[in-house]
């Protein structure tokens, strides 16, 4: 039988028949009758064998998951989504059966779906990936925003569509949207170089760094520093690259004792081997082995993790022989993947020319992982194409190699020819 809610009685015996009971009575002339009479069974006479076929045969018939509300559904899987650690977490869910994927799609759900939900590699793009991140983006997922922008905005060059979704994450205060914006604002990506935008480049860096960003709290500080885009402040510009250079350790000594790593080997101190080969000219007495806090520490700390939306970048790319397009080229840092959207766009290295960089924080960077070992100065010519002359001038703010070598030699010149002037004087007063 069944009720209302939809739960059966159970059935007693192995075939589900039910007992009867055969009783003789006598009818009305006499004669004795058969009489059909169901049996009264109490949970006391049943066996457990008998209960135990009852309940099987009643699971079977009855799915407990269809009588779980939507909204209870719903609360569940945007837990599930909002701390997952990889894509295959939440794809998990929406494989299991019809009603889950419908759910799993919920606006509710895929608003809070977490970072790690979005790690996609280059070479699984797809036309579905796509969707599904045009699906998190609309229902206001700031992470999908940012990752979809990117995507659009470098790889497939939708600059407008693209320069939207992360200007939609920007509005949600989210960091690396904003620290994105500031990146096109001063390099001018997307158009020519005369829409460059200095001002706002600076403002929307200093709204990330406000935020934490560590990469913008970099940038913004060497603006103060040189004086590009605001007003030159050299020792707030010191103040802000030493609290991103804090930020940055204080990140990684408590990942590291997430995981379990000895602080002793990231709190030994290593001095640099040697100093920059090319100081702020005003600024040449903070850099040098004395301080480990005026720089980079000097600590052994490992590389900062990459975003995901940088390390999609640099899939795209490497698959396509590592160039964006001809005469284009591709930040040197290993962590950015940014591609230059006209020729020219980027800033190289002021000392060697060998690599270029989006922004300063991309080359303080990679100079302190990499490129301090490599770089040495070479002697550099324009080529005929004009290479260099769209260039920003120095990424670090110091003045060129070659053009202090220009003022070495003039300013012997001038000491030389002063040496002669005295020495005609001397000679011409020695003959009257």
């Amino acid at each position: 039988m069944r009720t209302r809610g939809g739960v059966c009685y159970p059935r007693v015996g192995g075939a589900g028949d039910v007992c009867f009971q055969k009783k003789r009575k006598k009818d009305f002339a006499g004669e004795r009758c058969v009489c059909r009479k169901r049996n009264k069974i109490s949970p006391e006479t049943t066996t457990g064998r008998e209960r135990a076929s009852s309940s099987s045969s009643s699971t079977a018939s009855v799915d407990l998951f269809d009588s779980l509300p939507d909204d209870l559904l719903i609360l569940i899987l945007s837990k599930l989504s909002s701390t997952a650690n990889s894509p295959s977490d939440f794809i998990s869910a929406l494989i299991t059966c019809k009603r889950l994927n419908g759910l799993a799609l919920h606006s509710l759900v895929v608003s809070k779906a977490s970072p790690k939900t979005f790690v996609l590699k280059a070479k699984n793009w797809s036309e579905s990936a796509h969707r599904f991140l045009k699906l998190c983006a609309d229902a206001g997922n700031v992470e999908a925003c940012y990752t979809l922008g990117m995507i659009r905005f470098y790889c497939l060059q939708n600059r407008g569509s693209g320069a939207s979704l992360m200007a939609k994450a920007a509005i949600g205060s989210h960091a690396p949207a904003l620290y994105s914006l500031a990146v096109i604002q001063f390099n001018g990506s997307g158009g020519s170089k005369n829409d460059k935008d200095l001002r706002a480049g600076v403002a929307l860096c200093a709204r990330a760094a406000f935020l934490g960003h560590i990469d913008a709290l970099r940038e913004l500080g060497h603006c103060l520093q040189d004086g590009y885009g605001v007003r030159q402040n050299i020792t707030e510009g010191r103040r802000f690259l030493v609290q991103a250079n804090a930020r940055e350790l204080a990140a990684v000594l408590s990942s590291a004792a997430a995981s379990g790593v000895p602080m002793r080997q990231l709190l030994t101190w290593t001095p640099l081997p040697h100093p920059h080969p090319h100081p702020h000219p005003q600024l040449g007495h903070l850099t040098g082995s004395g301080c480990p806090l005026l720089s980079d520490f000097g600590c052994n700390v490992p590389a900062p993790e990459v975003h995901p939306a940088n390390r999609f970048l640099g899939e795209w790319f490497a698959a396509r022989d590592g160039s964006p397009g001809p005469g284009l080229r591709l930040c040197s840092h290993v962590g950015c993947g940014r591609p230059e959207t006209r020729r020219h766009e980027f800033r190289r290295c002021s000392v060697c020319g060998a690599v270029n960089y989006c922004s300063r924080a991309c080359q303080a960077l990679d100079w302190k992982l990499r490129h301090k070992a490599e770089c040495a100065a070479v002697e550099r010519w324009v080529d005929e194409e004009g290479d260099g002359a769209d260039g920003d001038g120095p990424v670090n703010g110091g003045d060129d190699e070659m053009a202090e070598k220009k003022k070495k030699k003039k300013k012997k010149k001038k000491k030389k020819k002063t040496t002669i002037t005295v020495t005609v004087t001397e000679l011409e007063n020695a003959g009257n």
